[in-house]
């Protein structure tokens, strides 16, 4: 039907499709929706941001001065709010650090934030109407252990995040007191929601580890990892222009030719077998055959794909979908996948980890050779090191 409209439609229409995943009764999405109009969309993302001054900005731009003037409470509303955004933008933001940050990925959003926002506007509320004391730790309470607790299942993330709480949600808000390391929290008497922006916009400190309560050398791992992701990006748009096929492919010639003249040769398991005789069976022998075995299934593999791949770059083969995927790997310094699968677990790009690979070879053969425990052993240049 889309199809059929698509001709006919007026210039300003469009369609919106759910990023949510049809049922089981729906079927899949490429069966709902033709495949062209699939590729002729445009993705829309709403993506947290990973800097903590355009988190705290895009938490807050989930209130309004509507939000405020509800409140019966105004000023310790607008503290403590303020301040409950930017608990949402650390814990938010310390995700990017890895598992110095949190154990493991937790899907804080924006639910849980306006939430604790309207919690929050109801607990004023019932103390102004009671005459009592702003609730702290009941607050503190429902933030850490329910809304923000209830997707926390490390306790020791857990410790983390009622931490910030007892730092952030206190009395001393509404005397100023700091929020981060040179970023204060604001005279509520004097602001309303308009000033809270322009405050963030022009008073937010350049970030710093510290301001999560990391230490300095935090953000290392977590600058390595966007460096290695911005050129890993770069490597896989580089080179794929165009087009599938052969004429594609045949740039993947000379990289075959290189590593096919340097791929050592299977290790001759017959007659290392034949060498051994019943009591020579000993665990470290058992090792290294086993050693051998898989190396030998490894180099097999890779030499079989690559000489398929210089068959159908010469027309004698049909190209496969996994000759096409070997060749941009390659090309693009990868270690090919079903080579990982059936290889020793790395990161390396394909050039280190080839070398690496010779290697490995050449202690299996010294180690074959003499067939018994060799002085020193390469532990972590076994498949298995356990063994």
């Amino acid at each position: 039907a889309l199809e059929v409209v698509e001709d006919f439609a007026h210039a300003d229409y469009r369609c919106f499709l759910s990023s949510e995943p049809p049922g089981a009764m729906q079927g899949k999405l490429w069966d709902l929706i033709p495949e062209p109009i699939l590729q002729r969309c445009i993705k829309v993302a709403d993506e947290a941001p990973t800097d903590l001054k355009s988190n705290l900005k895009r938490a807050y731009s989930k209130f309004s001065q509507e939000n405020i003037d509800e409140c019966l409470k105004p000023r310790e509303f607008k503290a403590t709010l303020f301040a409950l955004c930017f608990f949402h933008s650390l814990i938010s933001g310390r995700i990017k650090f890895g598992p110095q940050g949190w154990s493991k990925k937790y899907p804080f959003n924006d639910g849980d934030l306006t939430i604790c926002g309207t919690v929050l506007k109801n607990y004023l509320n019932n103390a102004e109407n009671l005459g009592t004391e702003v609730p702290w730790p009941d607050l503190r309470y429902i933030f850490g252990e329910i809304m923000y607790g209830g997707h926390i299942t490390d306790p020791w993330d857990r410790r983390v995040n009622n931490t910030y709480l007892a730092v952030l949600i206190t009395p001393e808000l509404l005397a100023g007191c700091n929020l981060a390391q040179g970023f204060k929290s604001p005279d509520s008497t004097k602001l309303e929601y308009t000033h809270y922006v322009k405050y963030i916009e022009e008073r937010f400190p350049p970030e710093i580890p510290q301001m999560f309560w990391l230490h300095p050398n935090a953000e290392i791992g977590f600058l390595t990892n966007q460096g290695i992701a911005i050129f890993k990006t770069i490597a896989d748009i580089s080179g794929g222009g165009g087009g599938g096929g052969a004429g594609d492919i045949s740039e993947a010639q000379s990289v075959i030719t290189n590593y096919m003249g340097q791929l050592p040769a299977n290790l001759d398991m017959i007659d290392i077998r034949s060498r051994l005789k019943e009591e020579d069976y000993t665990p470290f022998v058992i090792v290294s055959l086993q050693e051998s075995d898989r190396m030998n299934l490894l180099l097999s593999h890779m030499r079989s794909s690559m000489i398929e791949l210089e068959l159908g770059i010469s027309g004698a083969l049909n190209v496969t979908d996994g000759m096409e995927q070997l060749a941009t790997d390659l090309q693009a310094n990868k270690v090919n996948a079903l080579w990982a699968e059936k290889a020793y677990a790395s990161l390396k790009l394909l050039s280190a980890w080839f070398a690496d690979l010779i290697l490995r070879v050449d202690q299996c053969v010294e180690w074959t050779d003499k067939l018994t425990l060799l002085k020193s052993i390469w532990m972590s240049g076994l498949f298995n090191a356990m063994s």
